[in-house]
């Protein structure tokens, strides 16, 4: 399995994903605002077995995936410092749905899930906003995100967003918080830092989830964990 994460997460939280399977430790310059400079869901976006990529991250990540023969397919948009030229992979993909601003979604996204129902979102920062649990469920930092969603009949629930770190900005997402592989779900922090973590730790007892803290500390926008299987 491969973890793909952003270098700057606490280093505790490295170094327990580090026992869970293979890392890619990501970051780039000079490409975005460097609060979100590395982070996999503004650069990344996994769908049906494969990654779509920005085609201006570094070469060397691409490289490495080639190394992993982990399939991958270059997407159109260029990340820059436009604030919605940096939401382009930014999509929450269940297993029906594609959740995102259609604004802004990657062409390459739209041919990869063409299979699924797309429910537009005002968020362009979708996936920092949202976490796709099983069974339809969802949980959000954004009012706009929870109302859309129950209108078309989906379960989610509202998180302030207040206790979750991001450096540079008042707070941060709670999608970025988090990472799901199978029945687990890894959080970047504890829960018991967050004034609503006895909430959302319900939640996921009530879904069977597996949850994983990865550091002693208040939940960290680390722009999402993205889970790779390898084999």
């Amino acid at each position: 399995m491969l973890i793909i994460h952003d270098n700057r997460l606490p280093e505790e939280a490295i170094s327990n994903l580090q026992k869970q399977g293979e890392c890619l430790s990501f970051h780039t310059k000079g490409i975005t605002h460097e609060a979100i400079a590395g982070h996999p869901d503004v650069f990344f976006c996994p769908v049906n077995g494969k990654v779509i990529v920005a085609p201006n991250i570094p070469d060397t990540y691409m490289d490495f995936l080639s190394g992993k023969r982990i399939p991958f397919v270059l997407g159109e948009k260029a990340i820059d410092n436009n604030k919605y030229n940096a939401t382009s992979y930014n999509v929450v993909i269940s297993d029906k749905y594609v959740i995102h601003n259609s604004k802004f979604t990657d062409v390459s996204v739209l041919d990869e899930t063409k299979d699924k129902i797309f429910i537009h979102v005002s968020q362009g920062f979708t996936r920092c906003s949202l976490m796709p649990l099983k069974e339809d469920c969802f949980l959000t930092s954004d009012k706009g995100i929870e109302k859309k969603l129950l209108e078309n009949g989906l379960e989610c629930y509202y998180f302030s967003p207040d206790d979750i770190v991001l450096s540079g900005f008042p707070y941060g997402f709670i999608g970025g918080s988090m990472g799901q592989y199978r029945n687990m779900v890894f959080i970047i922090g504890r829960l018991k830092y967050h004034s609503q973590g006895d909430k959302i730790e319900c939640l996921f007892k009530r879904l069977n989830y597996e949850v994983v803290e990865l550091y002693n500390g208040p939940l960290f926008d680390g722009g999402s964990l993205f889970f790779i299987d390898t084999e």
